[in-house]
């Protein structure tokens, strides 16, 4: 299997296995700590899933354009 061949949902669900140490850091020391860890993993795996995520529509830079 090669990474190319993955969708964007396989690494949606190993992003958000970094919850379970957030969690165990935020119950364990820090709570505050922790929240604003889980936050940031949030931020960081959404980002990746549009970031890598299909695009809807060709873009065309006005290359078509009748002047």
């Amino acid at each position: 299997m090669v990474a190319e061949d993955l969708s964007p949902r396989v690494p949606l669900v190993v992003g958000l296995l970094a919850l379970l140490p957030v969690s165990w850091y935020a119950f364990g020391s820090s709570l505050p700590a922790g929240a604003i860890s889980g936050l940031n993993v949030l931020i960081i795996i959404t980002s990746l899933y549009i970031a890598f995520g299909p695009v809807s529509e060709p873009h065309a830079h006005g290359s078509n354009k009748a002047s």
